[in-house]
């Protein structure tokens, strides 16, 4: 499998230097002027990355090197650029930062691994000539990689344009592709877990065209297309020669049905994630937590991660969905549930010094602080019996949560079924809360990076949706 779709990798110095900007204000433009536009995020995002499969009109991508192996990394982005005319893969933190000093799983890593050209953005705050003397550094520190070009942020005036760039060109031979004036008001406002989402935001539309106009007004977007062009065609092997796609062979009746719930409370889920479900015979249902006061007919239940914080009053009014989702979990029910979705299955949520009642399938409370409890990759061992992986199996992912589990009775029901190799878990090195057909933790898994989950979940609803054809049968129903 080839793609000969032209790609870039737009990269900073550091985390804040303004590559999201950036990247939504390019890939937003680009869009507008016909071009197909696919977006990736570098990393284990999904705020950023669904801004950007906003801007572009079509999903955004992930791609992990901490989590992912070389080849699903390749393989996914060969198989989503073909899609489209032109990629475009926003990095994170600063070019070369990676777990280590060797930068194994950095940006400037993952764009080698791509052969894609990085545009460099640089924060311009109270500096000229020493912008230079960064990019230079970033361009002689690992000479293998391709640094196209230079795109300044944050400039104050025309005069500060002028020394800056001439700088860049004197001592680097980079080109500048453009500045991006100093903003007066941020038009992506920060919130306690990042960038406000995109369902959040009072006016997302807007956004995105301020982003745009600022870009068309200052970048040259003809020469970052000529650059992404000389992105050499990449190879790699095709991931369906080897796919146990299960869904081959099934009749539409004998499909699974996984509820999702997704609204601006759950709002976590990777592409990837959804199409490994469906890839492995199940069919999607979405339910709105706000919308929706009952539970329809499914055989298993994911809730992703999000802010049921934020949205805590709404979730505790919709009582009769609350109670749909205590009885199913009681009845067996799958559910797989991943930090949001795990608060959300607790007692209570303590937030803004107001405690809501919850769905109370587990019997915890959680407490949403000023700071994160657990932050960063993680990686987990199976070391206890469950409904969805195996004993043994160790899973890599990671977790981003304000809030810390408090046990609401002594002796709190269910067991756990991982060990935390890395990370701050549920608690006291303990993650995988188990109850029943009940899985729920801290951790956000991805398909690529931990293909078992999908098999797993709907493995467990096929069980269930033939368990209840037994029972349909054993008492008279059709």
């Amino acid at each position: 499998m080839v793609t000969r779709s032209p790609r870039i990798v737009i990269a900073g110095l550091k985390g804040g230097s303004g590559k999201t900007i950036a990247s939504l204000g390019i890939v937003h433009a680009l869009s507008r002027k016909g071009l197909q536009v696919v977006p990736f995020k570098k990393g284990p995002d999904y705020i950023d990355a669904e801004w950007l499969s906003r801007a572009a009109g079509h999903p955004c991508f992930n791609l992990d090197p901490c989590l992912m192996k070389k080849e699903a990394v390749l393989s996914s982005f060969v198989a989503r650029s073909n899609e489209g005319d032109l990629a475009i893969i926003e990095g994170n933190r600063g070019l070369f930062d990676g777990i280590d000093e060797e930068g194994n799983t950095s940006t400037a890593e993952l764009a080698k691994w791509l052969k894609a050209p990085v545009m460099l953005v640089v924060d311009c705050t109270k500096a000229t000539r020493t912008i230079a003397a960064l990019v230079l550094g970033c361009k002689v520190f690992d000479p293998d990689l391709a640094i196209g070009g230079v795109i300044l942020n944050r400039i104050g005036t025309k005069r500060h344009e002028k020394v800056v760039r001439s700088a860049i060109e004197k001592y680097t031979d980079l080109p500048v592709a453009g500045a991006i004036r100093r903003l007066r008001k941020d038009p992506l406002p920060m919130r306690h877990l990042g960038v406000t989402p995109t369902d959040e935001h009072p006016d997302l539309s807007r956004a995105l065209e301020s982003l745009k106009d600022v870009i068309e007004g200052e970048i040259d977007l003809e020469f970052l297309q000529k650059v992404a062009t000389s992105a050499p065609p990449l190879e790699t092997v095709d991931p369906r020669d080897n796919e146990d796609n299960l869904k081959h062979g099934q009749l539409p009746g004998e499909r699974p049905v996984i509820g999702v719930f997704r609204d601006s409370a759950f709002q976590f889920y990777y592409p990837e994630n959804l199409e490994a479900l469906e890839g492995h015979g199940a069919r999607l249902v979405y339910i709105n937590s706000l919308g929706h006061d009952r539970l329809p007919q499914i055989d298993a239940l994911y809730i992703g991660g999000g802010f049921p914080e934020t949205q805590a009053d709404k979730l505790a009014s919709n009582k009769r969905l609350l109670n749909d989702i205590k009885l199913a979990v009681e009845a067996g029910l799958p559910v797989y549930a991943e930090c949001g979705g795990l608060m959300f299955l607790g007692k209570t949520i303590l937030w803004n010094g107001r405690k809501y009642p919850m769905v109370g399938a587990i019997d915890w409370d959680f407490v949403v602080g000023k700071k994160p409890a657990g932050h960063g990759y993680t990686v987990l061992e199976v070391v206890e019996p469950n409904p969805y992986y195996q004993p043994g199996t160790v899973l890599r992912g990671h977790e981003f949560h304000y809030s810390r589990p408090v046990a609401c009775v002594n002796r709190p029901r269910g067991s756990f079924a991982c060990r935390v190799l890395r990370g701050a878990g549920f608690k006291e090195n303990l993650e995988g809360l188990c109850y029943k057909n009940l899985f729920a933790t801290y951790t956000h898994i991805h398909a690529l990076a931990s293909p078992s989950w999908a098999q797993g979940l709907v493995s467990a609803a096929r069980s269930f949706r033939q368990q209840k054809g037994i029972i349909s049968q054993k008492s008279g129903g059709c």
